[in-house]
């Protein structure tokens, strides 16, 4: 599915609405261009999930977690990842055991062990200085 959103609010918003679908056990990657919205998105997803505080970008910290009320929530930033055995010695491949949603962002450093199945969320620029096009799909099957 493909969305325009016209400011960070609505890219927001649509995060929220599309939290409803997400279930312990999901892993959405995240893609896109710097700034274009992938931190604005996962906000918007943890605030439909139920949590109330401050979301922030991981990226030196590399992964941030969280307790909504619908399920706990580890939240990647992998722009200064650069390659996937790293991610094995911070202990990534833990949070991929079903208990919690994973989003990750620059999902593209972890491509080669990614689960058989998430689901996928690239942000590009839209024509407008505040557009963005959000693009929604499901991978089965690597």
């Amino acid at each position: 599915m493909e969305y325009i959103t016209h400011s960070p609010e609505e890219t927001e918003a649509l995060g929220a609405r599309w939290a409803e679908s997400l279930h312990p056990g999901d892993v959405v990657a995240f893609s896109g261009d710097l700034g274009a919205g992938k931190t604005a998105f996962t906000r918007g997803v943890l605030h439909g999930l139920g949590y109330t505080g401050r979301v922030t970008s991981p990226t030196f910290a590399i992964a941030n977690e969280y307790h909504t009320e619908r399920a706990d929530v580890a939240h990647f930033d992998l722009y200064r990842i650069l390659d996937s055995e790293a991610l094995f010695e911070i202990g990534f491949d833990e949070y991929l055991d079903g208990r919690r949603i994973v989003l990750i962002e620059w999902s593209e450093n972890a491509a080669d062990i990614l689960p058989e199945r998430y689901k996928t969320v690239h942000i590009r620029y839209g024509d407008g200085e505040n557009d963005r096009v959000v693009t929604i799909d499901e991978v089965t099957g690597q």
